[in-house]
């Protein structure tokens, strides 16, 4: 019983392994977008800015 119980924690524990790693991930990727656009934002301004 005590060998199921061990092998059910170490199965959960892995999904929120999996979990963190795939939100961080995401994450780095949200931010990377966000960098992108703001370096293409500060090098043209007239493009995304536009004046009416």
């Amino acid at each position: 019983m005590k060998i199921l119980a061990f092998v059910l924690v170490c199965l959960g524990l892995q999904g929120c392994t999996v979990l963190a790693v795939a939100d961080a991930a995401a994450s780095t990727v949200v931010y990377g977008v966000k960098t992108a656009v703001n370096v293409v934002d500060a090098v043209t301004p007239d493009i995304i800015n536009k004046k009416k």
